[in-house]
């Protein structure tokens, strides 16, 4: 392979960092440990100076040709917003410079480089051929986020750098600690994470110090007794203040034998502040040292004169100095959190950082007992054997070889993309609603944007009242409003709708007519979202078109005999979407069972099931999260999430609880997380809870309450009724913080794995869900099983970037193959043909009509009825009609027609009028015949013109007489009995029809 090396993180201010020094021991291991890998170094020329110490270090280790300096445009402070398009070209001129020079690795030393100086590091451009990998350090500024990130600027510049992070193909932590803070934080599959650890340079080693050596070095310092040391950094995460009031604890002898040294660089304030605080905890005047910076050779002398080592670290990404002590022979101790356990390696040398009482204690305990003093300054000499600068590289030349054989192999049976140019990615509109909007969906698309982003270059395309607060979004994707993505919509390679039955997507309807794209379908049913466009919008008409254009006359008809709200309760409405999407996403595959339910076999065809994405939570702090609730550690608490509807089945949760044994059980709590959204329903459900203090709902969740209940709930019942064809948010969630769920098998929930929850039957009675409550309750064991393997499935089934691969493979998949691509082609081709005569309506006319026809059969189909011009309709055809459009059957649908010049029209507004609907303004528009299509002859006048417009698209047909005579075409029963569903043949066979040889035949 060839591996470029960039090490930036050894030029500017990291060079003498830790970051710096870490960079340049790799790589020299990895040059020692490379064998036949061919070795490039790149090096950021605005630093010269560094660019020639850089090239004397390797100097003999590698061709000189071999290290090269790029240039970049400069003044690219990446935090400052004045320079945005700089940095932004930078990356792209430095990720075209690395991709020139072939290679099949790049290494990436240290990321989080260009807060406030000219260097630039991205993962974010291009569609390269290579790998890249990045060494992470730890994310302390995203965890600790309210101490780090308060400046939006600075934010922004960290949350980019996050999005590249997550570009890299691999990331080689540096601690077991750093790899299992990726996976959580960032979402990362484990397979992508390679711990690879660390180590510290040969100086750091058993030192004898003479005499003279050792008084000069006290004198330099102030270092007049025995001391206690402290090196790392100043910083609010090192716990300073913290070790320096847990020295003024020491008893007063022991303390008086021994100073306090901060060893490290300390500004002018902090030196200050520091002192303020000794003073303020009582520390004589010189017993509380700080050194500033010392060159390494005193540092080295310094670990080998203390009496003990303190690390008392909040947070860490390794901890290097602890393993520096150790291994100069100091006994060491250190915190108990993060990445210092696996580097001190010893459970009896930690200790609680966030307790003073705790760091004094184990400070007393290592400088009054001889025997553990003596066996930590063994045990450190040990343990630092198990680092080795070697090892680490080793680690890091496998994690590259193996991602080279995965390129490899998936180049090997790649299919071919939409066609792109090799070196950029294909720009992506994003539409959907977006966090701060209390939508599902917003949260699945601030959960997906960081992971499609490894794809595409993404704008975000909003329209909503509250702005976009995710700082992830506002720092890594640009906003774009609709009416922006109106005018530029051809600037886009691909565009993706997420559809919700809700009226945060009312304005997509008239955008994906106008700019279709792929369309992520997360309810099947889009009536509610087109009611609220009715009702809301200038266009109040729009509900009854998109209810006729998915359903025909009969739901045009029980609209007007049931109303609107069991209109959309009944009917899915939501051709709107499906005709215009290019193609289509969905989450389970009740959802497609559904399409084929409501318009045919075949409906689904080229759908893709992806499933939903779902963040996977870090560690839970259970305690923690019922002392915020108030809950007592012994409590049962019992949770039910999401918005409080009938859907939800909850006055059954109610029911069964009150049968139940909890009922009775003082330390049982059932907890609605949700609001009950009002109205009659949602008040019953309240005043019925009254009495039952032990049953409350909370009222609108925050998004953090609404993660508090998830962490502290014991169990969750999620069930659902009358689906609309949605996945539930909630049932994820729940499975994900490994709370034994009960859900019942209705729509989606259905097709979930038996073992990762407690299933009931779709019609479940509230005896068994009582059961099922009380099983969590009295087996705990059965109960962390369904938790465990719940989390389980979530953790790969669900994982974000699982998902957003399958989304990126649905996307480009349509971008070839999709029947929209089909149809562009065929546009395209039909707009340039070269003629001198040009076509006229009437060809245009032919030619729309003939590529009706060859659709292939599939999805929802005609009876079309011929009920002739006004003047020759009778009230038997009248009749018939209406009784043919009551018995109107999914996957059929009746439309009458008549004949206007040879060709067929629909007869709408005939048939508007029949149903009382005249207002309804639909056009009587040309017909569109299609396979599989059925032509039902009532007219008595001008029938073998229209038998031969039939024909010639072989569209079957039947002839059935209102005037008593006989039929011309000797159709036979049989006949009509194999083209029609029963539902309709049943009309015809139910009327006074006499069957002849061949013949349908009304008196």
């Amino acid at each position: 392979m060839r591996i470029v090396l960039d090490l930036q993180a050894c030029q500017g201010s990291s060079t003498h960092r830790g970051i710096g020094r870490y960079s340049m021991a790799l790589t020299l291991a990895m040059l020692r440990q490379g064998g036949s890998h061919e070795f490039r170094i790149a090096v950021n020329n605005h630093f010269p100076d560094s660019v020639a110490n850089l090239r004397k270090a390797f100097d003999g280790m590698l061709p000189q040709s071999h290290i090269g300096a790029y240039h970049l445009p400069a003044a690219i402070w990446e935090h400052q917003v004045a320079n945005a398009w700089r940095v932004r070209a930078a990356e792209q001129v430095r990720e075209h410079y690395l991709a020139g020079l072939a290679p099949d690795v790049v290494h990436v030393s240290s990321l989080f480089e260009g807060l406030g100086e000219d260097a630039c590091v991205s993962v974010q451009h291009g569609r390269h051929r290579h790998d890249t990998a990045v060494t992470l350090y730890d994310l302390i500024p995203l965890i600790r986020k309210e101490t780090y990130l308060t400046d939006a600027h600075v934010a922004n510049w960290y949350y980019r750098k996050l999005q590249s992070l997550k570009n890299a193909q691999i990331l080689l932590a540096i601690s077991g600690h750093s790899r299992t803070e990726a996976i959580d934080a960032l979402q990362l599959p484990p397979d992508q994470v390679v711990n690879i650890s660390s180590a510290v340079d040969d100086i750091f080693r058993p030192r004898q110090l003479s005499a003279e050596q050792n008084a000069a070095l006290r004198q330099r310092y102030g270092l007049h007794r025995s001391f206690i040391m402290y090196t790392g950094g100043i910083d609010y995460r090192k716990n300073i203040e913290g070790l320096i009031e847990a020295y003024a604890k020491l008893p007063a002898p022991l303390r008086a034998q021994h100073q306090l040294a901060i060893v490290c660089n300390v500004p002018e304030h902090d030196r200050k502040r520091l002192l303020g605080v000794g003073a303020m905890f009582g520390i004589p005047e010189g017993d509380l040292v700080l050194t500033g910076f010392v060159p390494d050779d005193d540092l080295v002398a310094l670990y080998n004169s203390t009496t003990l080592f303190v690390f008392p670290s909040l947070q860490e990404g390794f901890g290097l100095p602890a393993l520096e002590a150790m291994s100069c022979g100091v006994a060491t101790i250190g915190s108990n959190n993060s990445s210092i356990p696996e580097v001190i390696g010893r459970a009896d040398a930690l200790f609680d950082p966030n307790r003073i009482d705790d760091i004094t204690a184990k400070m007393q305990h290592a400088l009054t007992d001889s025997a553990f003093h003596a066996s930590l300054c063994a045990h450190g000499l040990e343990q630092s054997k198990l680092f080795s600068w070697d090892a680490s590289a080793r680690k890091a030349l496998d994690a590259f070889e193996a991602a080279h054989e995965r390129r490899q192999a998936a180049q090997r049976t790649a299919v071919p993309a939409a066609a792109l140019p090799v070196t950029r990615r294909p720009r992506l509109a994003y539409i959907s609603p977006l966090p701060p909007e209390r939508s599902g969906i917003a949260d699945t698309s601030g959960e997906m944007l960081p992971e499609l982003a490894r794809y595409y270059d993404i704008d975000v395309i909003v329209q909503q009242p509250e702005p976009v607060n995710e700082r992830w979004i506002l720092a890594n994707f640009g906003q774009r409003t609709v009416a922006w993505f109106e005018a530029n919509a051809h600037r886009y390679d691909r565009v993706l709708y997420h559809f919700g039955n809700s009226a945060y997507h009312a304005h997509m309807f008239a955008l994906l007519e106008r700019h279709p794209g792929v369309v992520a379908l997360h309810d099947f049913y889009m009536s509610g979202a087109l009611h609220y466009v009715s009702v809301s919008g200038n266009d109040p008409d729009s509900y009854a078109r998109a209810l006729y254009r998915s359903h025909g006359y009969r739901a045009l008809a029980h609209e007007r005999e049931h109303g609107r709200e069991a209109s959309y309760y009944e009917y899915p409405c939501n051709r709107p979407v499906l005709d215009h999407a290019a193609g289509i996403i969905v989450h389970s595959n009740h959802s497609m069972e559904l399409a084929e339910r409501w318009y045919g076999p075949g409906s689904a065809a080229g759908w893709r099931h992806v499933e939903l994405p779902r963040l996977l939570p870090g560690p839970v702090d259970r305690a923690a999260a019922r002392a915020r609730l108030g809950m007592q550690d012994d409590d049962f608490l019992v949770c039910t999430f999401g918005l409080i509807a009938v859907t939800k089945c909850p006055e059954k949760i109610v029911d069964a609880w009150l049968e139940s044994p909890m009922n009775q059980d003082a330390k049982c709590h059932l907890v609605f997380v949700g609001d009950h959204g009002g109205g009659p329903f949602g008040e019953g459900l309240v005043a019925r809870m009254e009495g039952h203090p032990r049953i409350r709902v909370t009222g609108f969740a925050s998004q953090e309450l609404y993660r508090t209940y998830l962490a502290a709930a014991d169990c969750a019942v999620q069930l659902r009724t009358r689906t609309r064809g949605e996945t539930s948010g909630t049932i994820l969630d729940c499975l994900s913080y490994r709370i034994p769920t009960i859900i019942n098998q209705h729509g989606s929930a259905a097709e979930m794995p038996e073992h990762i929850a407690v299933r009931l039957a779709d019609d479940f009675s509230t005896a068994e869900l009582a059961l099922a409550m009380t099983q969590l309750r009295r087996d705990p064991a059965f109960a962390r099983q369904v938790g465990e393997a719940g989390y389980a499935h979530m953790s790969t089934v669900h994982h974000p970037a699982r998902v957003a691969q399958q989304y990126h493979e649905a996307i480009e998949a349509f971008a070839v193959e999709g029947r929209h691509v089909h149809y562009r082609a065929l546009m395209d081709g039909l707009a340039h043909i070269e003629c001198p005569m040009r076509a006229q309506e009437g060809d245009w006319l032919q030619v729309a009509a003939a590529i009706a026809a060859n659709e292939p059969p599939g999805g929802t189909r005609q009876l079309l009825v011929d009920v002739g011009t006004e003047a020759g309709r009778s009230d038997a055809a009248t009749q018939l009609v209406l009784r043919l459009i009551a018995a109107e059957v999914p996957g059929w649908r009746v439309e009458p027609v008549w004949q206007d010049e040879g060709r067929y029209r629909y007869a709408r507004r005939h048939t508007l009028e029949l149903l009382d609907c005249a207002k309804l303004p639909l056009e009587d528009g040309a017909a569109t015949l299609r396979q599989g299509d059925c032509m039902l002859q009532l007219a008595t006048r001008g029938v073998l013109a229209a038998e031969r417009a039939v024909a010639n698209r072989g569209i079957p047909q039947v002839t059935v007489r209102l005037d008593g005579t006989a039929a011309a075409d000797d159709t036979a029963p049989a006949l009509l009995a194999g083209l029609l569903p029963p539902e309709l043949y049943a009309v015809l066979a139910d009327l006074p029809v006499a069957m002849s040889e061949g013949a349908a035949h009304v008196r």
